[in-house]
Parts: structure tokens; sequence; C-alpha cells
């Protein structure tokens, strides 16, 4: 399946904050897909990211999912503006396995304060097989980029 992707000025602006989240560099995750209102997140499952039975920690896999989902909305928005995560809930469904995670945010409504986005992780296999792990829905609330 071909995914639109988001125009360059667009991509630039969200891999440049991505870039300087701290959290994100600590995990390893990457984003793997820019597009409107659409953002894909990829964490390689290694012994760092893992709890104690050996699947992704609950922690890193809502991490990738909460930042998808932001990116999403950043997506559809201008360059004076930000987003921050009101509220999220995550259902895990299933252990996170697999040779990586990929989280997938999606924008379902964007607002000019409020913007509501589905969560959607993936645990995908060496061999591409890929199985839902986790889903959620998300808020964020959009500022100013001066805003402090």
């Amino acid at each position: 399946m071909r995914q639109e992707q988001a125009s360059p000025a667009v991509q630039k602006r969200v891999q440049d904050s991505f870039d300087l989240q701290g959290l994100m560099s600590y995990l390893g995750a990457r984003l793997t897909h820019i597009g409107s209102g659409r953002v894909h997140i990829t964490l390689p499952a290694r012994p760092e990211v893992s709890q104690q039975h050996g699947y992704v920690h609950a922690g890193a896999t809502s991490a990738i999912a909460d930042s998808a989902g932001g990116y999403a909305a950043l997506t559809l928005f201008d360059e004076d503006s930000e987003v921050l995560t009101v509220e999220y809930k995550i259902n895990l469904l299933a252990p996170a396995a697999g040779d990586h995670l990929e989280a997938i945010g999606t924008v379902l409504k964007p607002g000019r304060t409020l913007t509501v986005c589905q969560l959607e992780v993936y645990g995908v296999q060496a061999d591409g097989a890929r199985k839902l792990v986790a889903n959620g829905q998300q808020t964020l609330i959009r500022v100013s980029r001066t805003a402090g």
C-alpha cells in the first residue's frame, strides 16, 4: 500500500522536532513515514527497552504511540504551531514482541484547539508478519510556537 508523503517542508519540520526529543533518541526510535495526518515511528526491539519477560516495555510502547500521534497532528498545522498531549489512553492487547515495533498515529479529527488521534502499535517480525499489540486514542492541544 503506497502512502502519501507530507510536503518536504512539513517533513523537515517534523523530523527536526523529532530529533530534539531526548527520549526518542534514547530509546532508539526513528521516524519512518511522515504523511499528512499520519506518522509512523519504528522502535527496534532491544534488551535496553525490554521488560522482565523480554517483551518491549509498555512504557516504550506507549511513548512511541504518543509521539506518533503528536507528530501526525503537527503535520496538519502551520509552522507557528506546536502540539502538546492533553490526554491519552492505550490498551495493551498482546505482548509487544517482534523484531521491532511500529507505532502509527492517525488524526481522526483536527481542530483549531484540540485534535484527536488514533494510536496503533504493531509488533513486526523479521519476515514482515505484523500483529497489533496496542491501540489507543489521544487528545492534543495546539499551542503557539512562541508560547512557553
